[in-house]
């Protein structure tokens, strides 16, 4: 098992890795950096060699799929996630790394919102995005995680071990963080300074499409980690709907002892079914759900004896 290791997932930044790897070598001697290549077609993965990396390869297409094969295939105590775009600063890379491993955090966020990033980044859908994230899944999750969408990381063995990598792309950001929320990890915020990619560097973000996929992650996330509360007001929604056909119905009954609209009543009555179907789905799910937390801390407790068993 590595003490440290950098992962740097990379898709074309011939420009900008050997810097990174360079950077990270500098301010962590004692780690070993990975550089896992998607498809680059720049030969970004023999400038990373030559920089000192040890490179792999991930030909699924997504950061995500990345993701999910340097977890697989790494063991180490500390993991620095980071991408090889030199927008994040590796001279701050040693406060993450000592909260992993000094104070056991399971997750460090590197926090560029609460710093230089929305001077830094020229994509003003991006900072209008990232503050819409950041406060929807602190809202939905209760939690006060400064940056949801962050590539600058730090992870504890027993979290890269026990989470489930869904997300093909961008959005793993975001289901790595409600996954630390609802698995009540122990999260740590870092506040880290951003630089936008220097000249000539392309972001491989496509705002509008890339954000919407970010959305439906959470939608789906809070479906799958709240179902009580998704499908409660669901149902809800589909209540208010058909008391509002009821009601006067059953008011023009109460005076003259005749119910008019029999189609209108009807639906109705099936819209209160639907209702009351939501609000039962969402209670069975809700006893799934707990069942599958107790199941996962004895997976934890597993993996962590595992961790201190290789130390």
């Amino acid at each position: 098992m590595d003490k440290i290791a950098v992962l740097i997932p990379c898709y074309n930044e011939a420009k900008t890795i050997e810097k990174v790897v360079t950077d990270f070598r500098r301010e962590l001697p004692e780690a070993v950096i990975y550089v896992y290549d998607n498809n680059s077609s720049d030969g970004t993965d023999e400038i990373a060699r030559k920089a000192g990396a040890v490179v792999r390869y991930e030909y699924q297409q997504g950061k995500g799929n990345v993701i999910r094969r340097m977890f697989a295939e790494i063991d180490a105590e500390c993991y620095v996630m980071v991408d090889g775009d030199d927008t994040y600063p590796a001279d701050q890379v040693q406060p993450l790394v000592d909260k992993v491993l000094n104070k056991k955090a399971d997750m460090v966020v590197g926090d560029r919102l609460s710093s230089t990033y929305f001077e830094e980044n020229k994509r003003p859908f991006h900072n209008f995005g990232n503050s819409i994230v950041r406060g929807s899944i602190n809202l939905l999750f209760k939690n006060d995680i400064k940056d949801i969408m962050t590539g600058y990381r730090a992870f504890s063995y027993r979290f890269v071990k026990t989470f489930p990598v869904l997300s093909k792309g961008f959005e793993i950001e975001t289901e790595m963080s409600i996954h630390a929320i609802d698995k009540n990890m122990y999260v740590e915020n870092s506040v880290i300074e951003y630089r936008d990619r220097p000249e000539g560097s392309e972001s491989k973000l496509n705002t509008y499409s890339d954000g919407f996929k970010v959305i439906k992650t959470i939608i789906r996330l809070f479906k799958t980690y709240r179902p009580l509360a998704f499908f409660g007001v669901i149902a809800l929604i589909l209540a208010v709907i058909s008391g509002a056909f009821f009601v006067p119905i059953f008011v023009h009954y109460t005076k003259t002892g005749l119910v008019p609209k029999i189609p209108t009543l009807i639906m109705s009555g099936f819209v209160m079914i639907a209702a009351l179907q939501s609000l039962f789905t969402g209670l069975i799910l809700q006893t799934m759900y707990a069942k599958n937390r107790q199941d996962f801390e004895m997976e934890l407790n597993r993996v962590t004896r595992e961790a201190r068993d290789d130390k």
